[in-house]
């Protein structure tokens, strides 16, 4: 399969694709003998966890050790459970700094007037931090 293909296969753009290979999310892809990219089913596959990994909000380093422990049949479970575990405390920490911006934001809106006088509450507390 071309780069083109396998990026209407998996979602992921040709763009993308070349990153994840350069960064070592895939591994290199074969060449054709005029030089263009050849992917394997097995690279769909790949590519296709790394979107998956992606959408859940994992990082390019710990897509890096889910695709090494995908990869290991011999890991074991807990392994996989910790940095799931681990990833999910930081989601909570990030939902719950979205949060306090939301309600920060909310407060500031409720008190500026939107009108058409100059004085904003959005901006004020903006410039106080």
């Amino acid at each position: 399969m071309n780069i083109g293909q396998v990026s209407k296969k998996t979602g992921i753009s040709t763009k993308m694709i070349r990153y994840y290979e350069q960064i070592g999310l895939l591994g290199i892809a074969k060449r054709s003998d005029s030089g263009y990219r050849i992917y394997s089913e097995q690279d769909v596959k790949t590519l296709s966890f790394i979107r998956n990994s992606r959408d859940l909000g994992f990082s390019s380093e710990q897509m890096k050790e889910l695709l090494s422990l995908w990869k290991n049949t011999g890991r074991h479970s807990a392994e996989v459970k910790q940095l799931a575990l681990k990833h999910i405390e930081n989601l909570n920490h990030k939902i719950t700094q979205l949060q306090e911006m939301v309600n920060l934001l909310q407060t500031s809106a409720d008190h500026c007037s939107g009108d058409d006088q100059a004085d904003c509450a959005i901006l004020n507390n903006l410039e106080q931090g």
